[in-house]
């Protein structure tokens, strides 16, 4: 009898300590999880910001282009 109920306390034990190990993998998992979107989410960040200077950059360009050739048709209206 005392066979049996140590072979239970001892599975109880094991399932308790499998079940704690599950719930801290599945914690881990979690945090690279949330790590890996973190990381991505500032190299996102990181683009759009390199993106809206290129975007600023070519918008200063075609408007200076365009203001010089604006310049030069009135010119050409004016004779």
């Amino acid at each position: 009898m005392i066979e049996v109920i140590a072979a239970i306390a001892g599975a109880s034990i094991s399932v308790a300590a499998m079940g704690a190990m599950g719930f801290g993998k599945r914690n881990d998992e979690a945090r690279d999880a949330v790590i890996r979107l973190t990381s991505a989410v500032e190299h996102i960040a990181i683009q759009l910001e390199a993106m809206h200077s290129d975007i600023r950059d070519d918008r200063r360009e075609t408007y200076t282009r365009l203001n010089s050739v604006e310049q030069r048709v009135s010119k050409l209206e004016g004779r």
